[in-house]
């Protein structure tokens, strides 16, 4: 047998044409340079958020891999195929009689020149792709991956040795089908329809079928067995695939050169091992859907996005008594859209406290795409939804207006109040009322957790989402697998030290108002303005046209008023919300406080910002609180020194809960660090501080800055953030110390 091998060896290197064929494999490394070199001439002149939209290159062997298989496929099948054009057969027999050993003596050398020359091929088409893209290379997209990949990221250097390890499986490819053709044009032909014509007939099917069936072309497998995606099979199952379909290639023409006899027991044989081959690794290791028992159906609410699914689940009221009244949670779920292997669920905590995180999904379904490649998403109207039922909307989403107590007797009388008003809710059932803390909404989504059958869970966590991820984090924490805080609230931080970006951000509008003839406050110094407005109106409140007499704003309204337009000035460059918070301004100066009222109106219903019940009934329980008027006293001076536009609107929420019915059931408490992987903050210039604070918590962390306005910017669909976010979620890669996201101007 050695003999024959190395006779086979001879004729492989003595063989003109295959150097010929070889030098070929050029057309693969111009095909890589060239397709990235229009990449990123199209890259080029495009926004921010259209580049981050352009699909990856990936390790860029792909642009030309077709043109590599097809060239190797031909060197496989030439080294049979010539023999019969010549007539060499007859010879190659009379010394070789027994045609699978003539066969098999083939399959080393090829192996080995197919192996050497695959390899290099593999790194030069990546080398090539990447020095075409430049600079563009490393910008990241909304997919979670940069344009380019280096070799130094997770994965690419292996998909690139697979790469060219999958040239040289095609070579063997090639040597079964021409001993099975037994002609080089037929060959030709075969391979061509392999290699080139499947692939493109996949990629016209409609998704998912799309996904499923490019999965198993060959072209697609090198990123498979690397685990970098290119389909929905798992490593194992995508390197058991290629293996047979070597064997199968190799079991077809052995089975045509047999004699006719022994041709049925040959391709039984090798289609037996082909099965084998590729059944085993994915019954081992492929990765089925989890044991859900959630009865997923169309949702009953017919505005949310057709693919959303919704079912229901049964939790206690009271954690503490399992076995207790139970309420019901709606899930939302978008799934996977099977587009690449399914690596989990993330789970959207929806912020407020109680908005609902099924209509947020909805709403914000796009922002979801790119990760729905690879996640299903799933939501919840979380216990403490106002809407739910259980308890008056109109009571929950009502409350008292907020005062600024500047005595002990003020402060008992805006407690009598807060009581007054908690206790008109609670009344209709006190039980559900007293238990919606986090930790209760946490146990919750733990319950949903366990009923999707996940091992663990992703998370991405908005606004006052955060706090829920938090105690979530503090009661599981071996079961997240990654955390995202998006503009978090944040029980740990300073109050006054936390509201500092948003006196930045009213610098901002100052400085917005001195350079934009638009801003009704133009030509004036606007701090000066604004500060001489407040006290005025703390001595005197500015009435309300219309309103009775009780609606005329203290300065303390009005700072709480015009809080939102402060931070979030809307869409530039007009920025609508500061455009209308200054005509407010300029209206309070000549007496009216109507401007504020009006736009607060719109959203609330009230002509002053209410203290939400609904809101209360968790912030309360969460600790949001005071311990007396004497820590009062103590948060409200340092607000004062340290907040000169905007102090007192820190501490709104915590005066909402003086005098509260029911205690504290869910202080802050510290993270388990050392248990819990490491974490991602996003943010905005006034939200980032916050989160950052947060997974500064968490070793390994690390935190991105939006250098702009916005609140839950991945919802909002901010492009930088959501590929920050997603290749986190994907790959658990962080970004580097000092990240940032530039401002996107439209």
């Amino acid at each position: 047998m050695i003999d024959v091998i190395a006779s086979e060896w001879m004729k492989l290197r003595t063989l003109r044409s295959n150097v010929y064929v070889l030098a070929c494999s050029v057309a693969a490394v111009l095909a890589c340079a060239g397709i990235a070199f229009m990449i990123g001439r199209g890259f080029d002149g495009q926004t921010l958020d259209e580049k981050m939209a352009f699909p990856g290159n990936g390790d860029g062997i792909g642009n030309g891999i077709a043109v590599a298989y097809f060239v190797f496929a031909v060197l496989g099948a030439l080294a049979i195929t010539s023999e019969h054009s010549t007539g060499m057969i007859q010879t190659s027999l009379v010394a070789v009689p027994r045609r699978r050993v003539l066969l098999l003596a083939k399959i080393p050398g090829l192996a080995a020149v197919a192996l050497v020359a695959g390899q290099v091929l593999a790194f030069v088409m990546h080398a090539a792709s990447m020095a075409a893209l430049g600079d563009r290379a490393g910008q990241l997209l909304r997919e979670g991956v940069t344009l380019g990949t280096p070799l130094s990221d997770p994965g690419v250097l292996a998909s690139v040795i697979v790469a060219g390890l999958s040239m040289a499986a095609v070579a063997l490819i090639g040597l079964g089908v021409g001993a099975a053709v037994r002609s080089t044009p037929g060959a030709l032909v075969v391979l061509a329809v392999i290699i080139v014509v499947l692939p493109v007939v996949a990629k016209t099917l409609p998704m998912p079928l799309r996904a499923q069936a490019g999965s198993f072309m060959i072209e697609n497998l090198p990123l498979q067995i690397a685990g970098v995606g290119g389909g929905i099979l798992p490593p194992a199952a995508a390197a058991g695939l290629l293996v047979a379909y070597v064997l199968a290639a190799l079991t077809a023409g052995a089975t045509m050169i047999t004699m006719a006899r022994r041709r049925i027991k040959v391709l039984a044989i090798g289609a037996a091992a082909a099965v084998l081959v590729s059944a085993v690794p994915a019954a081992a290791a492929s990765s089925p859907d989890p044991a859900s028992t959630m009865a997923w159906a169309d949702c009953a609410d017919r505005t949310l996005v057709k693919e959303m699914r919704c079912a229901s689940i049964k939790v206690p009221v009271n954690w503490a008594e399992p076995s207790g009244r139970k309420i019901d949670l709606t899930v939302g779920l978008l799934p996977a859209t099977g587009a690449q292997r399914r690596m989990g669920t993330v789970f959207a905590i929806p912020g407020g406290p109680g908005g609902s995180g099924v209509e947020d999904l909805s709403r914000n379904a796009g922002s979801f795409a790119e990760l729905r490649d690879r996640f299903d998403v799933v939501s919840v109207e979380p216990r403490n939804t106002v809407d739910k039922g259980v308890l008056s909307f109109d009571c929950l989403f009502s409350g008292p207006w907020i005062t600024w107590p500047d005595t002990r007797a003020e402060y008992a009388e805006l407690g009598r109040r807060n009581r007054a008003a908690a206790q008109r809710c609670r009344g209709a059932d006190p039980e559900f009322f007293d238990h919606m803390d986090s930790a209760s909404v946490a146990r919750d989504m733990e319950a949903i957790r366990v009923a999707l059958g996940e091992e663990k869970l992703s998370f991405i966590a908005n606004s006052y989402g955060g706090r829920p991820g938090i105690e979530y984090s503090r009661l599981f924490p071996g079961r997240v697998r990654a955390m995202v805080f998006d503009g978090a609230v944040n029980p740990y931080e300073h109050r006054a030290q936390s509201r500092l970006s948003h006196e930045e951000s009213f610098a901002r509008f100052a400085a917005w108002c001195a350079a934009n003839t638009t801003c009704a406050l133009h030509g004036q110094d606007v701090g000066e303005v604004w500060r001489a407005l407040v006290a005025r109106a703390d001595r005197v409140p500015v009435p309300v046209k219309g309103e009775s007499p009780a609606a005329a704003y203290s300065g303390f309204d009005i700072k709480e008023a015009a809080a939102p337009s402060i931070i979030s000035p809307g869409q530039e460059p007009d920025l609508p919300r500061w455009t209308e918070l200054a005509e407010a301004i300029e209206r309070a100066v000549d007496g009216d406080a109507s401007g504020f009222a009006d736009y607060v109106r719109q959203a609330r219903k009230s002509p002053k910002v209410p203290s939400s019940t609904g809101m209360n009934m968790t912030h309360c329980l969460d600790g949001i609180v005071f311990r007396d008027y004497e820590e009062y006293r103590q948060r409200r001076r340092e607000g004062e020194r340290l907040l000169p536009n905007i102090a007192g609107t820190e501490l709104w929420h915590p005066l909402g809960c003086v005098g509260w019915p029911t205690p504290v059931t869910n202080p802050p408490g510290p993270l388990p660090a050392e248990e819990l992987p490491p974490y991602l903050g996003v943010g905005s210039w006034t939200d980032y501080g916050r989160s950052a604070d947060i997974v500064r918590r968490v070793p390994g962390s690390a935190a991105v800055q939006y250098q702009g306005h916005g609140h839950g910017l991945y919802n909002a669909g901010n492009s930088c953030i959501i590929g920050h976010v997603n290749r986190y979620l994907i790959s658990l890669r962080l970004p580097a110390r000092g990240t940032v996201c530039p401002k996107t101007v439209t």
